[in-house]
């Protein structure tokens, strides 16, 4: 282990879903521990911001446009990546989520949830976890949810897909650690994020979630981005198949 276990200096790290929220902390938290950037988003909605606040922190920060809403496109914008940047790290954010009962739950939102939150998902782990292989090093840190344990209300589409983020974390550290690829995943808790917007909207159940949490307050995006260096870090060469959860202590009560 380096005797600097937290420390990324020379390594780098794509980060899908930057533009706010955990992406955004969890980059500014990789930066500052010394990885350089590259910021995947929407080309409609790019991590401008988020590049300028890794470059004012002194470290490198690309931006590429990918709608990870259609998971075909991601080879082709993978190569491209590949063809400028040794990706080192690569934490896997972005995602959506869609709020109905399971009776109402239109289709396409199903599947649109489970093209961003999964099969991209799986797209970017295959195509830049390839060369980590070859090389016998890299990371990979997928950010899952509460909702990869418990089933949730209204959101039938993001409990499935994040079931789903926490079984092919294990699958492919399985398949990877042997390799020198350690992959682990982040369950975050209620974190104040604009996915949890509409719950901290709803007085009465803002006021419960907020009861049952040890802590006593709702999680912020920069709690998170600390166990995503971690497990970006040497600190965890020996971490595997990992789900991580950092909740104030929810899954406790």
């Amino acid at each position: 282990m380096s005797p600097h276990p937290f420390d990324l200096t020379g390594r780098t790290a794509l980060v899908t879903g930057a533009r706010t929220g955990i992406g955004r902390a969890a980059a500014l938290a990789l930066a500052r521990a010394g990885a350089d950037l590259v910021l995947l988003g929407n080309a409609t909605r790019p991590p401008e911001r988020t590049a300028e606040e890794v470059t004012a922190l002194g470290r490198a920060a690309h931006t590429v446009a990918c709608d990870l809403a259609h998971p075909e496109a991601v080879p082709e914008a993978a190569a491209e990546i590949l063809a400028r940047h040794r990706i080192d790290i690569l934490v896997n954010n972005a995602g959506i989520i869609r709020r109905s009962p399971a009776a109402e739950h239109p289709y396409e939102d199903w599947r649109e949830v489970m093209r961003v939150n999964t099969d991209s998902l799986f797209q970017l782990s295959r195509h830049l976890g390839r060369p980590m292989l070859e090389r016998g090093s890299g990371k990979i840190v997928n950010i899952a949810s509460l909702l990869a344990f418990q089933g949730g209300l209204n959101v039938a589409s993001y409990a499935a897909a994040k079931h789903a983020v926490a079984g092919l974390t294990k699958a492919l550290a399985n398949e990877w650690s042997a390799h020198g690829v350690q992959v682990n995943a982040v369950a975050p808790g209620y974190i104040s994020t604009d996915n949890t917007a509409p719950l901290r909207a709803e007085e009465r159940r803002e006021r419960e979630i907020r009861a049952r949490i040890p802590a006593g307050r709702w999680g912020t995006p920069e709690d998170v981005a600390g166990a995503v260096v971690f497990l970006a870090s040497p600190a965890a060469d020996y971490v595997s198949g990992h789900v991580l959860v950092v909740d104030g202590g929810w899954m406790s009560r």
